[in-house]
Order: structure tokens, then C-alpha cells, then sequence
């Protein structure tokens, strides 16, 4: 797990550059299907986190990794650890304030779950509201999985349109990064999410399209699938954070 930030005492952390970009990765502890661990989310950002931190250096701060997440939705399977949705969203919004309270502007969330997207996003469109008068903080939301734009025509063995749940692109990832944590991938049935009146955006719960507690292919993973997804957002990461170190501190563009 990332741990930059932490090794720092309390006076380097208060010397570094205020412009220094600060980076909490955050995810969770849920279900992951039959074959997956309850860690897989915090597994991956993290891992990507370490990735960027090995390219980028001191220029950016990443925090450890937030591994409690918003899983309300995956409560019907055991080991599911999650926050209530209002509580996270604080939580989230006092994370992010501690470092604007010690004089940071440049604060990026990095998600590895799909569940923290939305209480992510009101979190900082809330301290936004709260600091209206300042005109130099840059606070961001990033999903990982799209920073790297269609990884599909670079990655040859991908049967899926998108990352989904314990998927063939999770489970590749995993099967690269932990393959001693995967179970029996290769026995599990192809399970699609449909289409739950989209474009409309639906109220559920995970067990309304998955009693199985994974979404796509996981049979068709491979570990050099998993590198080849693995690289990528990492450099999507990196491309992010580079845009965040080069920001002029004001305009709304970057």
C-alpha cells in the first residue's frame, strides 16, 4: 500500500510547497463475488498509486489508502464492511479539509470504487460552497478506469466493453497483482448487467442484478491482460497528476 504521505513527520509534511498536489486514494472493503477478496478495490488503487508515486516522486503526496468505502449496496454478502452514505461523505469531506486547513490546494481524490463516486463528488462540491471565496483550490474526483480513455484497442484478449465487478478485468488485474487471493475464476458464469432502464439511473442493490455478486466475464482473465490494464491506468494517473503539478493556481481550465 501507498504510504508517502505517512513516512513524512509532522515538519516535512509543513515544509513541502503548498502547491505540493496531494493525493487520497480511497476505495473499499466489500464482496467481490465468489472468486475475488474483499480487499480487491483497495488492492488495485493502490497499486496504481504505487505505480505513479514510482514515476512522479515527491511531487505528488499520496496518502494510504482509504479502504472504507460506500458499499451499502453489496451488504447482502458477507465480509462486507461499509460507512452509511452520510457518513461517509463526511468523512470524506474532513479528509480533504485537514489539508486545506494546513495550507494545500491542490487535492485530488483517486477512486477505485464505483459506490464512492457520487458521495466523493458532493463531498468536494460541498467544501467548494463552504470556501467560495477562494479562488485557488483545485479539488478533483478521478475514477482510475477513466483516465486512460478506450483501453480496449491496445489490449488484445478483452471480452468486455468496460470494467465492471469482479470482472475479466478485475480478475485479470488481481490474478497479476495477488494471484494467491484468487479462487476458482474459471468456473464462473458470465453474468450481464443489462439494461436497467438506462439512460435513467436506477435505484439498487447489487443482489437486483447479480445474486452471484460479480458482473461480466471473469473466465477470460489472464495476468497479462491484468499488466496491460495495470500499465495503463497507471499512465492515466500520472497524466492526471502531471496536469495538477502544472496548473497556474487560478484558471478554470487545466
Amino acid at each position: 500500500m501507498i504510504s508517502q504521505l505517512s513516512d513524512l513527520s509532522s515538519p516535512a509534511v509543513a515544509a513541502l510547497p503548498r502547491e505540493t498536489p496531494i493525493v487520497l486514494p480511497i476505495a473499499a472493503m466489500e464482496q467481490h463475488g465468489q472468486h475475488l477478496p474483499l480487499f480487491t478495490d483497495s488492492f488495485l488503487v493502490g497499486e496504481i498509486a504505487r505505480r505513479a508515486t514510482a514515476e512522479l516522486g515527491s511531487a505528488v503526496q499520496f496518502a494510504p489508502v482509504m479502504w472504507l468505502g460506500n458499499s451499502h449496496h453489496h451488504l447482502d454478502f458477507p465480509g462486507t464492511i461499509t460507512a452509511a452514505p452520510r457518513v461517509y461523505l463526511d468523512m470524506l469531506g474532513t479528509m480533504v479539509e485537514c489539508f486545506l486547513r494546513h495550507g494545500f490546494r491542490r487535492i485530488v481524490l483517486l477512486n477505485g470504487h464505483g459506490g464512492n463516486t457520487v458521495p466523493g463528488q458532493q463531498a468536494l462540491f460541498e467544501l467548494r460552497e463552504q470556501h467560495r471565496e477562494r479562488k485557488d483550490l483545485l479539488l478533483l474526483l478521478a475514477n482510475y478506469w477513466t483516465l486512460a480513455g478506450d483501453v480496449r484497442p491496445a489490449i488484445p484478449g478483452l471480452t468486455q466493453s468496460q470494467i465492471q465487478h469482479a470482472c475479466q478485468w478485475e480478475t485479470a488485474m488481481m490474478l497479476r497483482l495477488r494471484p494467491d487471493l484468487v479462487g476458482d475464476f474459471r468456473s464462473a458464469e458470465p453474468v450481464d448487467y443489462g439494461n436497467p432502464f438506462q439512460p435513467a439511473m436506477r435505484a439498487s442493490i447489487f443482489p437486483d442484478f447479480s445474486p452471484l455478486g460479480h458482473v461480466g466475464d471473469p473466465a477470460s482473465a489472464t495476468a497479462e491482460i491484468g499488466e496491460a490494464l495495470l500499465a495503463a491506468y497507471a499512465a492515466g494517473v500520472v497524466s492526471l497528476l502531471r496536469r495538477v503539478i502544472a496548473w497556474d493556481g487560478e484558471s478554470w481550465s487545466g
